[in-house]
């Protein structure tokens, strides 16, 4: 990968870095009758964003799998890192980490596209927010991890923005938000989910959307290409990508429970941020994994054209030195297998949820209708 290097622009990713092997304690080339273990691109689990999986466990969607869900290290690329070694079998980059892995020579390909919206977002103080992107040339953008200049990058190009004059500085996970409002940079790289919980630790900006704004496509589930040619490892991936979906569509029909159960699993993020921004972070995922459904071929499917393009504007822009044909690392065949499941049963579960009292005063409808509110105008 070519990445830009002066003075100005800080990011020099390594090709692959050093995977300790302290922190899962996985051996490369471990089989699925062990533990299955997906890693997170963010360095906690402690947030709203996975939702579906504790949903799945809970309502014993993934059956008898023997499943576990890691941190992993704050890097950016961790995620594809240990994947590729062996030391986690499932990741879920960014499309730029993904593109990172790629040209690094890491063989994974995406199986499982959860961002049917582009989730980023670009964060401004109140008043100083613009929906004209190419404001930000001279300007200085935050972000908690270097690794983001991929995932930043191609959104700004995808909106005319000559890259070369924009500057980045690494604030830091997960103060890069606090920096922002203490006015060391003109705008922070965000995303949906994380736009709630902001506003849960006294963090109140206005955004510009990536999902009213951009054609990108955002983060998927990546594994080992290797994996594809075994065929128990295969009908592992059907039935687990199945208990993902099966989550999807619990918490589509009922996003309270969905945020009760991922309050069960983490206490101080419930007391952080409480039932009504639960519900909103929530809500404003469900719109980026939902996506279009009617132009969708169930949870998790990969639109080609969207994916195209971004691989097309790094090329363009430099973040790669050869074309990346979306076919080749991007495929579909787990969707129909992961959409086959009682979808009537489903929506009964999420019906007959008893919520708390708490989460049951919450009024869905009202923050659906003020979901936006942030957007600049």
């Amino acid at each position: 990968m070519r990445i830009h290097s002066n003075r100005r622009r800080f990011l020099q990713v390594s090709a692959l870095g050093v995977v300790g092997a302290s922190v899962l304690h996985r051996p490369a080339g471990a089989q699925y009758d062990g533990t299955f273990t997906w890693i997170s691109p963010r360095g906690t689990l402690e947030v709203l964003d996975d939702y579906p999986y504790w949903v799945g466990k809970k309502m014993g969607y993934f059956g008898d799998l023997d499943t576990e869900m890691q941190p992993g290290p704050s890097d950016g690329t961790a995620t594809v890192k240990f994947v590729d070694v062996g030391q986690a079998d499932m990741g879920f980059p960014s499309p730029g980490v993904f593109s990172f892995a790629l040209t690094n020579g890491m063989d994974l390909v995406s199986v499982w596209h959860m961002g049917a919206r582009d989730t980023f977002s670009i964060a401004f103080r109140k008043g100083e927010g613009t929906n004209d992107l190419t404001q930000l040339e001279g300007k200085t953008i935050l972000l908690g991890s270097a690794a983001w200049q991929s995932i930043t990058d191609p959104l700004l190009a995808a909106q005319g923005v000559d890259i070369a004059k924009v500057n980045y500085v690494e604030a830091g996970w997960p103060t890069w938000g606090t920096a922002l409002a203490a006015g060391q940079g003109d705008a922070a790289l965000s995303w949906e989910g994380l736009r709630a919980e902001w506003i849960a630790t006294g963090l109140d900006f206005e955004y510009w959307l990536g999902v009213q704004h951009s054609p990108l496509p955002a983060n998927s589930f990546v594994i080992r290409r290797s994996d594809l040619e075994d065929p128990e490892r295969r009908n592992f991936l059907e039935r687990y990508l199945r208990g993902w979906a099966m989550g999807l569509e619990f918490a589509w029909h009922n996003p309270r429970a969905a945020v009760e159960m991922v309050f069960e699993q983490f206490p101080t993020l419930a007391a952080n941020v409480g039932p009504e921004l639960g519900t909103t972070s929530i809500l404003q995922q469900i719109n980026v994994f939902r996506g279009d459904m009617e132009q969708r071929e169930g949870w998790g499917w990969h639109d080609m054209t969207s994916w195209q393009t971004f691989f097309d504007i790094l090329l363009e822009i430099g973040q790669i030195e050869e074309p990346i044909d979306a076919q080749d690392v991007c495929i579909n065949e787990f969707v129909g297998p992961a959409n086959d499941f009682d979808h009537d049963k489903v929506r009964a579960d999420a019906g007959s949820y008893e919520l708390s009292a708490e989460m049951e005063a919450v009024d869905v409808a009202q923050i659906e209708a003020h979901l936006f509110d942030a957007a600049v105008k």
